[in-house]
């Protein structure tokens, strides 16, 4: 697999068509981090989950802004 540095570290703006699927992966990402927020104890755990979801999103968005060319 070849790998288009170029395409990869270039900032790529929002297409119409996908703005929606931000959206989406965003409000699932909200809900799940509050519901980690609500059921797990303040604790280093917590940190990690809630530092994972943000972690997950944002590798989705980037397979989204990406074509998933990576």
């Amino acid at each position: 697999m070849t790998i288009d540095l170029n395409h990869v570290f270039t900032y790529h703006a929002p297409r119409e068509e996908q703005v929606d699927k931000y959206e989406s992966l965003r409000a699932a990402a909200r809900l799940f981090a509050k519901t980690v927020l609500d059921n797990v104890p303040d604790c280093a755990d917590r940190a990690a989950a809630i530092r994972h979801i943000r972690e997950a999103l944002m590798t989705a968005n980037a397979g989204i802004a990406l074509d998933g060319r990576l």
